[in-house]
């Protein structure tokens, strides 16, 4: 397959038309087979749910290219049960985990002179969602939905190097105690637009929610998950919470941490006034698997934990073992994790 002529290493986190995306209709009760189509717009009645009242969810995931040529997919199937648990969240009807995994490899296929070479580290990120569609007006469940999958190439998040961010708590909350904040909805995101543009007119990368019953503990940072590694580096930690995103790279993580690196994992309080019991701290998520934390600047006091300029030994580790899954060079990945593009 001829590649594309790109200079993927310059390539950033942007929209890009590609030949080809997934579009299924669900009407009368069930999806309809799918296609694949070369329209990049999206053709609903004004008066669909997904505009109105915020009936929609969305995945992200990535395929990634081998040392020997191969295409992989990264734990698709995860990411079809976690739209699954946000369509029942938002009363949409699901959309199947096989044919979810078949849409994927469908739309890689397609679009395969856009997925990047090995050793670019560059990668295809696919954006499957599912809105509510049709004539309503009213404030109750859509009676048609469209569940689609498009992708494009991104760029390696760290262009200069893998090195730690800033970050500062917020007064403001991401998601309530029992809300959607466990579903992957625009909602959530569209909540953290105006926390994160404070954050970064103070020269933060984002910010830190805390919980929103007591604002005494970790939830969030920004649209990633928290981790964080004990002082004496045998204890891998990340926050439990009702209102917290089950990101598929934080689950991961525990699992890396436990079976690759031998570290005691748990999922706990985190509380923001004992931030000294860690040593190194983390975002993660599927864009950059983890972006270190340099240090947490909490009501004017700042934290420091392993360094702001370099990145600490066991974070470095849990990222070269994922994305060393991920890209295929550690080839005994957990079974189901890797699936392949043929």
């Amino acid at each position: 397959m001829q590649k594309k002529d790109i200079n993927w290493s310059e390539l950033g986190f942007n929209y890009i038309n590609t030949d080809k995306r997934y579009i299924s209709y669900w009407k009368d009760g069930k999806w309809d087979e799918g296609t694949l189509t070369s329209d990049n717009n999206v053709h609903i009645n004004e008066g669909s749910t997904a505009l109105h009242y915020g009936q929609q969810c969305f995945e992200g995931l990535k395929a990634y290219t081998t040392k020997d040529g191969r295409i992989q997919l990264f734990r698709p199937d995860a990411n079809a049960k976690r739209m699954q648990e946000s369509c029942k969240r938002l009363l949409m009807p699901e959309f199947p985990t096989e044919k979810f995994i078949d849409a994927c490899i469908q739309v890689v296929k397609a679009n395969e002179a856009w997925v990047p070479p090995y050793g670019t580290g560059a990668t295809l990120y696919l954006r499957p969602f599912l809105i509510g569609v049709g004539e309503n007006i009213g404030v109750h469940p859509a009676s048609e939905y469209i569940f689609s999958i498009f992708c494009m190439p991104v760029g390696p998040y760290y262009k200069g190097g893998m090195a730690p961010v800033n970050y500062i708590t917020s007064d403001f909350d991401r998601a309530a105690a029992f809300g959607t904040g466990k579903s992957k909805v625009g909602g959530n995101y569209a909540a953290s637009l105006y926390p994160h543009q404070l954050a970064a007119e103070k020269g933060f990368a984002d910010c830190i929610y805390l919980d929103p019953a007591t604002h005494t503990k970790i939830d969030e940072v920004g649209a990633a998950n928290f981790f964080a590694i004990t002082k004496d580096g045998k204890k891998f930690v990340t926050p439990n919470s009702s209102s917290i995103l089950p990101s598929i790279t934080k689950l991961s993580l525990l699992q890396v941490a436990k079976d690759y690196l031998g570290l005691e994992t748990a999922e706990e309080d985190v509380f923001i006034d004992k931030l000294d019991e860690y040593s190194e701290a983390g975002a993660c998520g599927t864009a950059a698997v983890i972006t270190p934390i340099g240090c947490i600047q909490h009501k004017g006091v700042d934290h420091v934990f392993y360094s702001e300029t370099e990145v600490g030994p066991v974070t470095m580790k849990l990222y070269e073992t994922l994305y060393g899954i991920q890209n295929g060079d550690i080839e005994n990945a957990p079974e189901g994790w890797i699936v392949e593009v043929k």
